[in-house]
């Protein structure tokens, strides 16, 4: 692409780069496994813009993305942060977001923001699972794409193998735009396969040159792949019909036709990137191939009451659309919420109208509030620098939104609106904890609370009849970090303990009991007497309470007594502490005290002949069974059925999806399932995918019931 320079970048003064127009913003959002490069591009471009005057390193804790103490300590990206930059009077907003499959709703919350999304591929280690799945949800919505393949000036850098894997990983479409030059392992510059020319960086600096016959081979060989792709996806018939024809192409007539493809999803043009080597390459790319907000489509709005809205664009006059994209807490300043705006303008210290689908659900009494913003920023890792309005298209920090969290939508209060989230993984590792002390319980709960405010993959669950406070996490990784900020940021230490699944208990056979309470010393004194009949129901049966009375023997006022007595026991649990279930209790017989009968006492006789009913016939332990739906890569099919059997389950059948994947169905306990997020990531090298639904409660094998008995 033609080459032009940086101007407008943000100097050392650490000034926010401002945009008054759409079409002068780019929303990039950087994706790729954990170790391909990301956040280092991410330094490359900020310093070839003059944004920061020096790039920092991970193993260094001091790049700009990774700035959370989590981050520095872990070496890793944990969060989903805003990297803005001008080039040529252009605002690019690049999100960086974590490799890791444990943090993927960050990643998915970037692609909502993102109007393009640049795939990180490392020329040492290639395409793994995660990214081709990213790849295939990107291809869903139709978001433009392009790849940038990192560390070729590694020893172990294979371009044209690396190339070659994501041509076959990511489909039709993907082409190089630009080829490296190496010589001696060391990379000396970029060949244009469109301009043609080679641009030289082996004195440091980027000069621009004739390729002369040396590298004609090479140009040849990619040049017309390159075109023909371009001139095909952009659907330029006349264009196709010139280029067939042998007529050279204008270069900037290529660049606008590039710009068409790529924003229509059809077309990936591939770029490289080393020390020193490539960033005004990508950032051309960014600037002249990628689309702006205005071509992005809008995604679906409705009115509070669910009707559609139609009309609405990103226009800077238009009502105020936005929506909260990531959340996270400032130990001075509070409440952050990064902000995606689609419609409207945003201003310092409006009132905004805050409404989403799960206000309710998270403890809020209502769906929607009317709210206050504070100080609008724009934020450079963990700079917030002051901005004085957000406009349509840009992705703004906002102060003292208390009320909204991630996903929520923020609209005019004369106007609410309400945009459809996007599709967030559930967690489905569940770790129970308890605080280590006293003063510790008393902060965990507004801990956790902030927690799951700002983290929409986190579910909190206070289990009533295990009595233990569980967190749904989306693996070990995502385990470590919560419980990293629990205690470093928020002051709070918890200990894991051992998850406990909710079973049942059932009777084994048909028997009679009686339950006699009679304690008459003077006085008001107590009488009841119940003979009943106990017998087990078929899986699913529940409980049914048979009035088999006669003559009077308990009194018609009593009789509800008796079940009542039953019910509070069977919640109880009447050999391990389980609630029982599937049984059918009869009365049949019994005896009453003019004076000293009453409802206490033949509650409590019910209570007893229940007891007295276990201890004549056996009990069984039930434990629940869950539907597993398990979606994986054909390749690791055979690997997953094996492993359910081994969890005691019964794959019920398979079913393809798509092109290379398979959905097993089975059934499993859920005993077998408490790890099975870690597990299945592990055959599955990170591709496989699961839900599970309650189906109904079986008896829990005696060697294991056996171990359970122990342990109460």
């Amino acid at each position: 692409m033609a080459e032009k320079h940086a101007t407008g970048a943000m100097g050392a003064a650490g000034r926010a780069p401002a945009a008054d127009r759409a079409d002068a913003i780019r929303n990039v959002v950087l994706v790729g496994h954990s170790g391909s490069g990301k956040t280092t591009l991410v330094e490359q471009l900020l310093a070839a813009t003059g944004t920061i005057q020096r790039t920092g390193r991970v193993e260094d804790g001091n790049t700009v993305s990774d700035f959370d103490e989590v981050e520095v300590r872990q070496q890793r990206s944990v969060n989903l942060t805003l990297a803005p930059l001008t080039y040529t009077g252009i605002k690019i907003n690049l999100l960086d977001t974590p490799g890791y499959a444990d943090f993927v709703g960050d990643l998915r919350a970037g692609l909502r923001a993102a109007d393009a999304a640049l795939f990180v591929v490392s020329a040492c280690d290639g395409v793994d699972g995660l990214t081709r799945m990213l790849w295939e949800e990107c291809a869903q919505v139709g978001m433009p794409r392009a790849v940038v393949i990192t560390k070729i000036d590694h020893q172990r850098a294979d371009f044209d193998e690396v190339l070659a894997t994501c041509q076959g990983a990511f489909g039709d479409g993907v082409a190089p735009l630009y080829l490296p030059v190496i010589t001696n392992g060391h990379v000396n510059g970029l060949i244009g396969l469109l301009t043609q020319k080679f641009y030289n960086y082996a004195t440091g600096s980027r000069t621009e040159k004739d390729p002369g016959t040396e590298y004609q081979a090479q140009i040849e060989e990619h040049r017309g792949v390159l075109l023909e792709g371009i001139i095909q996806e952009s659907e330029d018939e006349s264009l196709m019909e010139r280029y067939l024809e042998g007529e050279e192409i204008d270069t900037g007539v290529l660049i606008d036709d590039l710009e068409k493809a790529v924003a229509r999803g059809s077309f990936y043009p591939v770029l490289c990137t080393g020390l020193g080597v490539g960033a005004t390459e990508l950032l051309e790319l960014i600037t002249q191939g990628f689309p702006a907000p205005l071509e992005h489509p809008m995604p679906e709005i409705t009115t509070l009451d669910g009707k559609p809205v139609q009309g609405i664009s990103c226009d800077a006059e238009g009502p105020l659309v936005a929506e909260v994209v990531k959340t996270t807490s400032d130990p001075y300043v509070g409440r952050i919420s990064l902000v995606r705006i689609f419609s409207g303008t945003l201003r310092p210290d409006m009132t905004v109208h805050v409404s989403g689908h799960g206000l309710a659900d998270r403890g809020h009494e209502d769906h929607d509030v009317d709210e206050r913003i504070g100080a609008l920023t724009c934020p450079l890792g963990k700079q917030q620098r002051g901005a004085a309005k957000g406009v349509a298209g840009d992705i703004i920090a906002v102060a003292k939104l208390s009320r909204a969290e991630t996903g929520d939508t923020l609209s005019d209060v004369d106007r609410p609106l309400l945009m459809t989230p996007w599709s967030m993984p559930e967690p489905l590792l569940p770790i129970a904890i308890r605080a280590k002390s006293k003063a510790d319980e008393d902060k965990l709960s507004q801990a956790l609370g902030r927690l799951v405010a700002e983290d929409p993959t986190l579910r909190l669950e206070n289990n009533p009849e295990t009595r233990q406070l569980v967190l749904w996490c989306m693996g070990e990784a995502h385990t470590d970090v919560l419980l990293d900020r629990l205690s470093k940021r928020h002051g709070v230490e918890v200990e894991r303990v051992e998850l406990r699944v909710p079973l049942r208990e059932t009777f084994g056979g048909k028997c009679q009991a009686m339950g006699r309470n009679v304690k008459q010393t003077g006085g008001h004194g107590q009488y009841a007497i119940c003979h009943l009949e106990v017998e087990p129901l078929p899986s699913g049966g529940g409980f049914q309470f048979v009035d088999k009375i006669v003559g009077g023997v308990v009194p018609r006022q009593f009789i509800p007594s008796v079940e009542k007595g039953v019910r509070a026991q069977m919640e109880r649990g009447v050999v391990a502490g389980y609630p029982m279930v599937d049984v059918r209790v009869t009365l049949y017989d019994g005896k009453a005290h003019s004076v000293d009968s009453s409802d206490m006492a033949f509650q409590i006789a019910g209570q007893l002949a229940l007891k007295e009913a276990a201890s004549k016939v056996s009990t069984l332990l039930l434990e629940p069974v869950d539907e597993l739906s398990v979606l994986v890569a054909d390749d690791h099919v055979g690997a997953v059925m094996s492993d359910l059997s081994a969890r005691r389950g019964r794959v019920l059948g398979t079913e393809p999806v798509g092109t290379g994947r398979t959905l097993v169905k089975a059934e499993v306990p859920e005993l077998e399932l408490t790890r099975y997020a870690i597990d299945l990531r592990s055959m599955s090298h990170g591709t496989g995918s699961f839900h599970r639904a309650f189906l109904r409660y079986e008896p829990l094998p005696q060697h294991l019931a056996g171990k359970v008995a122990e342990t109460e």
